[in-house]
């Protein structure tokens, strides 16, 4: 992992557990200094020092993804066209620990994919209400016409959540690849940091 993508990683876990940047440098046995600059950026730590961050913080700097990293993105956002949270799910929670970015990114895919699936379990149950509301109508006044629509607009909700779902794993995909920003549009944050 390189700079900024360490410095950012060391700050989020130092955070989550609860450590100062002195309590660390002790746990490291370095300076706070030495800390500060590996934050910031301003420096690539020794083995040593990495060796001590990722016992202390419990997270394998040493390994190096970055040959592999823009595989498990594309993999990542590319399982937006299988409309699952199960593939993201399990492809997040094995990557990582190992690439602040799949880190990062997984969890956008991962909110992305909550909100689809709560998405299309609304688009199920409105395709299970509409039989019950055509049973309900009088059958003179239901003609071919009506039905005709109907079968056409009952299942347009699952084909415009299908589209939109690959339009922004393909988009997200594409973006990730050449390190720009990732954005999924409508996600509701579940998963933070």
């Amino acid at each position: 992992m390189n700079q900024p993508d360490l410095g950012h990683r060391v700050i989020e876990l130092r955070q989550q557990k609860g450590f100062t940047q002195e309590q660390l440098a002790e746990k490291c046995e370095v300076s706070p200094r030495t800390i500060q600059r590996i934050e910031s950026g301003e420096v690539d730590p020794r083995t040593y020092t990495l060796q001590c961050l990722s016992k202390s913080l419990e997270f394998d700097f040493l390994v190096d993804n970055a040959s592999n990293e823009n595989l498990w993105l594309a993999a990542l956002h590319l399982s937006n066209l299988l409309g699952f949270v199960v593939i993201p799910l399990l492809l997040w929670s094995w990557k990582k620990n190992q690439s602040y970015k799949v880190d990062k990114e997984g969890r956008q895919v991962l909110n992305f994919q909550i909100t689809i699936t709560l998405a299309l379990f609304a688009a199920f149950f409105l395709l299970l209400l509409a039989p019950m509301v055509m049973i309900m109508m009088d059958q003179a006044s239901v003609d071919k016409i009506s039905i005709a629509i109907l079968t056409f607009i009952i299942p347009m909700p699952l084909v415009l959540i299908s589209l939109f779902c690959a339009w922004q794993g393909v988009v997200n995909t594409i973006r990730s690849l050449f390190d720009k920003p990732v954005r999924y549009r409508l996600a509701i944050p579940f998963i933070k940091k």
